[in-house]
């Protein structure tokens, strides 16, 4: 029993890790800029790509999460690192060739499924390992996730610029095989827990018999079409289309802010402050995940979304009227903390709500929040900002107003829900 307390520490590390490297994704603003600039493509057609790769991202997790125990968590974690490098791979091949089709298919398509399989995993499967630290442990592993846009943007993708001389295609090569050679050993660590094991010091809580009962009559059909499991994936998908609006453009946005101040700054001082927002903001990102998710533990799962969402609304207005760059950068690290802080809570929400045989199915669908979120922040930023091209005063403001009517209406839903499990109320 004490080596297997102590491998659900070095499982929950792997699992981390694995999440470090999928979260890398995050960095993609930094990325958006040089490739307009070198290829000419729109903000809206580049955008598409970082856009697919989340939309497939949420629908290969929730189909991750319907094959998971079949498979097992081992085989899908490690094709998922896989085919997320194999999707830099086909991305290099593509900018090589000009092709934004082929971009498309490598990045957005092949990644994105990747990206989907190998994040569902180590989160339903770490999870089984801590029932007694629920909030805590999800928080920590999805954390790698947030900090992967700190590891590419400061670490990983100026090391290999410099190396390449500013070669994109050889930085997306080189990038490919730091994921594989990192994310697939970390997925092969992944692994279930024997039959009945529970943690020392741990007590399962007593269910009533009429709960048991209820639970044991539970299907994913009857939570899936649950209006829990709907105000759920709404309040999910509201906080996620506000947060990553900031997560696919930040860089270009606080550049902007810069060269309004001072017209003479260079494109190099831009560039550092675009990539120092990314990995600043990624931080808090990380941390949010962690921190929200534990902070879940003790005052409730809807409460943590209650007021990750009301905070954000007055960041988001204070935030029309804000035109200091360094003022706008803390208040997107604060969106970002809130944004990582739902990914931190939902799993344990998930978890509290349903029963615990059906959460990598339910965990996996409610993911496709995630995919939808993906497409609808990164999209109404990237027409905002091509549509005030020549006003570009107006695109801070008319950004942050769509991201306050989001999470306004997620606020709303957020009132209609307890952290009661789905066998206590009526659906």
């Amino acid at each position: 029993m004490n080596n297997l307390y102590s491998n659900r520490w070095f499982i929950a590390i792997m699992g981390t890790l694995l999440q470090l490297v999928l979260g890398t994704v995050y960095a993609w603003s930094f990325f958006q800029k040089p490739i307009i600039s070198e290829y000419g493509w729109s903000n809206v057609q580049t955008m598409w790509i970082f856009s697919l790769a989340i939309l497939f991202l949420g629908l290969s997790a929730a189909v991750g999460g319907l094959i998971l125990p079949k498979y097992g968590p081992k085989k899908l974690a490690s094709l998922g690192a896989f085919l997320y490098g194999l999707g830099y791979l086909m991305s290099a091949y593509a900018m090589h060739i000009s092709s934004l089709s082929l971009f498309y298919i490598g990045f957005g398509v092949i990644g994105g499924i990747g990206l989907g399989l190998g994040y569902v995993t180590p989160v339903a499967t770490v999870s089984k390992w801590f029932p007694d630290k629920k909030g805590f442990i999800t928080g920590m592993v999805v954390m790698g996730f947030g900090l992967g846009a700190l590891a590419m943007s400061k670490l990983i993708a100026p090391l290999l610029i410099n190396m390449t001389n500013d070669n994109m295609v050889h930085v997306f090569f080189y990038i490919a095989i730091v994921i594989m050679v990192i994310g697939i050993p970390a997925g092969l660590s992944m692994k279930n827990p024997p039959s009945g094991f529970v943690p020392k010091n741990y007590t399962p809580p007593v269910k009533s018999t009429i709960s048991q009962n209820h639970e044991n009559n539970l299907t994913v059909t009857r939570s899936l079409l649950s209006t829990k499991f709907l105000g759920m994936w709404l309040i999910f998908f509201l906080n996620i289309s506000a947060g990553i609006m900031f997560i696919s453009l930040q860089s270009p946005m606080i550049q902007d802010l810069f060269r309004i101040q001072d017209a003479s700054i260079s494109t190099e001082s831009l560039a550092v402050a675009g990539a120092t927002l990314i990995a600043i903001s990624s931080l808090f990102n990380g941390i949010g995940r962690f921190f929200w998710g534990g902070i879940s533990d003790k005052i409730g799962r809807i409460q943590v979304f209650r007021l990750i969402l009301s905070t954000q609304i007055l960041v988001f207005t204070f935030m029309i009227f804000t035109v200091n760059p360094w003022v706008f950068g803390a208040l997107v690290c604060y969106v970002l903390l809130c944004y990582g802080g739902g990914f931190g809570a939902m799993p344990s929400y998930v978890l509290d709500v349903f029963h615990a045989k059906l959460m990598p199915v339910i965990y996996g669908v409610i993911l496709t929040a995630w995919a939808l979120g993906g497409i609808v922040g990164p999209q109404v930023a990237a027409f905002i900002r091509d549509y005030y091209t020549h006003t570009p005063e107006l695109i801070g403001p008319r950004t942050y107003m769509a991201g306050t009517v989001l999470l306004s209406i997620g606020l709303l839903v957020s009132l209609t829900l307890s952290n009661k499990s789905i066998t206590e109320v009526s659906v």
